[in-house]
């Protein structure tokens, strides 16, 4: 049996090692992001629900189901087979191309905890304005959400929909006090930072009883919750308003309330927390879900960091820069000691992480 040597650091040998592991991993890179974008591609005609609801189809069929070119359709199916994301069988003149039923909840089953389908539009939207950060960058000013666009906007509730439709209401039984303040009915709820609404969605059908209200600064987020809930049957008990959690005025005392990915995006997240514990009923209490990274920084990261990273330069530090007001930038990588101390400096004696078990996110139980 032979063993490779470890090469020495520092010397030229380890140079060229670094230099060629550093060209893979950007051709990787650039070979993944490129399906992706085919992905999306696929996302935005409709094709893989066409293959998924149609069956197997040729390349004239699927451009008939979906009213495409058939040259487009033959080169994107192929692509799509040489890629290993649909199965083909046939000749060169009779191809049939099949979407499995495995990729098919990755990439069409909108609620299944595998469906991954937003890391496609969002890859788009995060390049799209690509232009518009780096500018940013330069003058030291911030990229508004709504500039992001539709493709932020999808990819973002694309990717939280699974968790919020599965797991959300293990979350909230992780404070079993307030669960059943839920269960017994009456109850109000406040969703802070609601985007398109599939988390308060989630709230309304786990507890039949509450009534949820969602806050969120981009009026097209808002837009496309409200549309959610009336197709949900939840419009009488789910409703949704464009505002500033930081000057929140709330009527009615709440027991919950939530903030699921998104306090690392309030420019004034202290203000927004003070304006919560006014908020809470007596024995209420705040459940917060934020990113799950790293204590504190360490180079070279793990895959969770390195994404969280990408986000914070590419897309949630600009738009908190863009905040009307922000007294705080944090990005993305929202550390567990900082929302503790924030919690602690809005007036909230009681701050608790919770043993809830999720790969992305770390979860908070903050009380009066």
């Amino acid at each position: 049996m032979t063993t490779t040597a470890p090469v020495p650091p520092g010397t030229q040998e380890d140079d060229d090692l670094r230099r060629d592991q550093f060209v893979e991993r950007l051709f990787g890179a650039f070979l993944g992001g490129m399906e992706l974008l085919s992905i999306d591609l696929g996302r935005r005609l409709g094709l893989y629900r066409a293959l998924h609801e149609g069956g197997a189809a040729t390349d004239t069929e699927l451009a008939g189901r979906t009213g495409i070119s058939r040259r487009y359709a033959t080169e994107w199916l192929e692509q799509q087979a040489v890629a290993g994301i649909v199965d083909v069988a046939g000749g060169s003149e009779g191809r049939r191309y099949t979407l499995p039923a495995a990729h098919a909840d990755v990439l069409v089953a909108e609620e299944h905890p595998a469906h991954l389908m937003g890391v496609a539009p969002s890859l788009t939207g995060l390049a799209l304005t690509v232009p518009a950060v780096t500018e940013a960058y330069r003058q030291g000013t911030g990229v508004p959400y709504a500039a992001f666009g539709a493709e932020i906007r999808h990819g973002i509730g694309s990717f939280n929909r699974p968790m919020f439709t599965g797991e959300l209401v293990s979350w909230v039984r992780a404070l079993p006090d307030v669960a059943a303040q839920l269960d017994a009915g009456g109850a109000r709820v406040l969703d802070l930072g609601c985007g398109t609404g599939w988390s308060g969605i989630a709230l309304a059908r786990a507890f039949p009883g509450v009534r949820v209200h969602g806050v969120d600064l981009d009026e097209a987020s808002v837009a496309e919750a409200r549309r959610h809930a009336e197709a949900a049957g939840l419009a009488d008990r789910v409703t949704f308003e464009v505002g500033d959690a930081a000057e929140l005025a709330v009527a009615e005392p709440v027991a919950l309330a939530c903030v699921f990915e998104a306090l690392h995006d309030m420019g004034r997240p202290v203000d927004v927390l003070r304006r919560v514990h006014a908020a809470l009923a007596p024995g209420g209490a705040v459940l917060i879900g934020d990113e799950r990274v790293a204590d504190a920084f360490t180079a070279p990261g793990d895959d969770v960091e390195r994404f969280m990273y990408g986000w914070s330069v590419l897309h949630c530090l600009p738009a908190t820069l863009a905040e009307p007001g922000h007294d705080v930038a944090n990005g993305t990588v929202l550390r567990e000691q900082t929302v503790h101390g924030w919690a602690r400096d809005a007036g909230f004696p009681g701050v608790r992480t919770l043993p809830i078990d999720n790969d992305f996110w770390r979860f908070y139980r903050l009380d009066k």
